[in-house]
């Protein structure tokens, strides 16, 4: 069993994208940079075989850019269908 990581700093998300293709990670970070202030994304290849992509990127959920209201209600509305439990390939 892997030792726990830290949890981030209060305020701010962890997020991990796994894409088939860099241009769709990309995409889903920009997604998330236009709801919250975020850190600069760092990408790594996904398979064994080098194929994929893993995008890391740290958000600030207590600070918002100002163009996100667009995406805001959506946030304040949605709710999470997977509850509190991991999926089975979580690394």
């Amino acid at each position: 069993m892997n030792p726990a990581k830290p949890l981030p700093a209060p305020g701010l998300a962890d997020v991990r994208i796994v894409a088939a293709s860099p241009e769709a990670a990309r995409q889903v970070a920009e997604a998330l940079r236009r709801c919250f202030a975020s850190t600069e994304q760092r990408s790594y290849p996904a398979g064994d075989d080098g194929s994929g992509t893993r995008l890391h990127i740290t958000v600030d959920t207590a600070h918002h850019p100002e163009p996100s209201e667009s995406f805001r209600p959506w946030l304040v509305t949605s709710d999470s269908v997977g509850g509190d439990r991991a999926h089975t390939q979580e690394v």
